[in-house]
């Protein structure tokens, strides 16, 4: 097993800096075999890549770890198991957050996943008008006290809002947010906020849905459904095509490419590292195709990204950096972290 670098919550819960996401399995990048879904998992683990990232809306993503989960535990025998961290996510529908509904919820959850307590509980809000998120964190906090939750976190949540729970006496761990060498919000507001109160980003969108990388240098911009054939890949079209568009998408692949031919790595890996190591950022969520064709053959460019030996110097970060200033500034955009769920 390979000895992956941690980051510790501050809850006291270490999780690794590269974190295996669920959102593959939610049926939006293609038919999910379940039973090989579970058997993937494995691979990612042997590796020692233990922490796994889900939600309660990615379809069957917390029964699937539940099932791993489980075979692990019956496998082995005493402290043999490996042991697995889990990031789940509680995405409610606007309504009612009393105790009740809440405590429903992660029950349902826990259920799923076949745990006693939730390792880290990450809450998502679609609309900050409706100011009743802030009773649901209340909830949260009372059942974080009693034990039910190790590390309450956030999911999208804007700096304005961090700001505003933190002032509550909420203790907040992280905040998931898209981050990438080509969507750099975060820096611009939330980064210092976080430095200042012990609160890690874990981001996702690292690799654009898997468009940041040497399988789309000197292509032609991809247009069709053909082409564009996951709700990932959807999106992060998307993103590029705010951000400048596919030819200067073009020149941000040459200059990630030139600094992996120097590493001997991946340009997936050099767009990870980057945002590895940029200040506030704990972990990277990199997606894992379990059930799905292709799921594990991405873990070496994984491990390698958060490995000691590949360290970027201020000459590969320049080369970088003189492609991205000439982006659109997507805060004006956009806005703040999160920003383009609520629009």
């Amino acid at each position: 097993m390979s000895s992956v670098p941690r980051v510790r919550l501050s809850g006291g819960l270490e999780v690794c800096r590269i974190l295996n996401g669920m959102w593959q399995v939610s049926g939006a990048h293609g038919a999910v075999d379940r039973a090989k879904a579970v058997e993937a998992m494995q691979a990612y683990v042997d590796a020692g890549l233990t922490t796994f990232d889900m939600a309660d809306i990615y379809g069957p993503a917390e029964e699937i770890f539940g099932q791993f989960n489980s075979q692990l535990k019956s496998r082995s025998s005493g402290n043999d198991s490996p042991a697995l961290q889990s990031l789940t996510k509680f995405v409610p529908r606007p309504g009612p957050m009393d105790r009740k509904v809440v405590e429903k919820a992660l029950q349902r959850s826990m259920n799923r996943m076949q745990v006693d307590s939730l390792d880290c509980l990450q809450f998502h809000w679609w609309d900050y008008r409706d100011k009743r998120y802030l009773d649901a964190l209340g909830h949260l906090s009372d059942l974080q006290q009693e034990g039910l939750i190790r590390e309450l976190s956030l999911t999208n949540f804007d700096t304005q809002r961090l700001e505003e729970i933190t002032n509550k006496g909420i203790r907040i761990s992280s905040n998931q947010v898209q981050y990438s060498v080509i969507d750099q919000r975060p820096a611009a507001k939330m980064e210092h906020f976080c430095l200042a109160n012990n609160i890690q980003l874990l981001t996702y969108g690292t690799l654009a849905g898997g468009l940041l990388s040497e399988r789309y240098l000197g292509k032609a911009e991809p247009s069709s459904r053909a082409e564009i054939n996951t709700a990932s890949l959807s999106k992060y079209k998307n993103v590029i095509d705010t951000w400048g568009g596919w030819n200067l998408f073009q020149d941000l692949l040459v200059a990630l490419e030139t600094a992996a031919k120097k590493y001997d790595c991946s340009v997936a890996s050099v767009a990870t590292r980057y945002v590895l190591d940029r200040p506030a950022v704990g972990g990277v969520i990199v997606g894992c195709r379990l059930g799905v064709a292709g799921a594990g053959q991405y873990i070496s460019d994984s491990l390698r990204s958060c490995s000691p030996d590949l360290k970027l110097q201020q000459e590969d970060l320049a080369a970088i950096e003189a492609v991205t200033r000439r982006s659109r500034d997507l805060m004006a955009l956009i806005g703040d972290c999160g920003d383009e769920y609520r629009r």
